[in-house]
């Protein structure tokens, strides 16, 4: 089991904010840094200094970090044109020296698009662009000489298909997401990886099934990973003070995310485990409790 820490910074956050958090990451010895990509705050409260843009912001950890995997959860096909996109996290790869991976989905927030003049189709329309960027984007990072594409929404014609990632075949995909039809299909057609985030137990691992039987059809072998927001205290002044923190209530917390003791915390991180998850992604809602990061590097990452 492979521990990740991932953040929100669209709750405010500045990028030094995220370079402390990722740098302590790397330091304790988590497996990856990631980090949300969305232009606005989710939900009422201080927005703080504003959100920063995810690739900007990888684009830089990867020249200040050495060996820590970096990525999103998840970048919208909405925000970006699939040919700069695999520019963008190309380079990116490279400037890291190959520990990027890109989490990809279609947009959910219409605000955020609103706000931004961001397109933001219909849902079946948002579903359609994103196969097609999928296809496009590990087309062109595959592609030997030229790369040509012509879809309902995209075409590209003759590309040099240039800069290629540093990873072979190309930076894993992470694809995310709870939907019982689509979802499956193309994780088990696209993805390296399956993302469950913030569900229960049993939902998670029917979740995980859906996408097995899909890649069985395909052939496919995919890593199973689930997102669980944590809120870990060595004793109960210490998770309320936590949970209080970042506004949730520790029962709901313990529900459905990562919350109790580390004993408790492992006992969780076990059964997802047993569901077959490979990597928990650890969502980090305050991010200048760098404490609790040590906390669980110290009494939960070495026994995972």
């Amino acid at each position: 089991m492979k521990l990740r820490i991932f953040t929100e910074p669209q709750q405010g956050a500045t990028y030094d904010d995220l370079l402390t958090v990722a740098q302590a990451a790397e330091r304790l010895g988590f497996d990856a840094f990631f980090r949300s990509d969305h232009y606005q705050r989710i939900g009422p409260g201080d927005p703080g200094p504003g959100s920063t843009d995810a690739w900007i912001t990888l684009g830089a950890l990867a020249r200040e970090t050495s060996t820590i995997r970096l990525g999103t959860l998840v970048s919208p096909a909405t925000f970006r044109l699939p040919g700069p996109l695999a520019i963008g996290v190309a380079q990116v790869d490279q400037m890291s020296g190959g520990r990027v991976e890109l989490g990809f989905g279609t947009g959910w927030f219409e605000g955020e698009h609103t706000a931004y003049g961001i397109p933001f189709p219909p849902v079946g329309e948002r579903f359609a662009r994103f196969e097609e960027q999928l296809e496009i984007v590990l087309g062109l990072w595959t592609a030997g000489s030229s790369y040509s594409f012509e879809g309902a929404h995209y075409r590209l014609a003759d590309s040099p298909a240039l800069p290629k990632p540093v990873q072979r075949p190309h930076p894993p995909i992470i694809i995310g997401g709870f939907g019982a039809r689509r979802t499956p299909r193309l994780a088990a057609t696209f993805a390296d990886e399956y993302n469950v985030p913030f569900h229960s137990l049993s939902d998670t691992g029917e979740a995980f099934q859906r996408v097995r039987q899909a890649a069985e059809a395909t052939g496919r072998a995919l890593v199973y990973s689930a997102a669980q927001t944590v809120c870990v205290g060595s004793d109960r002044a210490e998770l309320e003070r936590r949970a209080a923190a970042i506004g949730t209530g520790l029962d709901e917390l313990r529900a459905n995310g990562l919350a109790g003791t580390p004993a408790e915390v492992l006992e969780k991180i076990g059964a997802l485990a047993k569901l077959g998850a490979e990597r928990i992604y650890l969502q980090m809602m305050d991010l200048a409790d760098l404490d609790q990061l040590e906390l669980i590097a110290a009494e939960v990452l070495p026994y995972v």
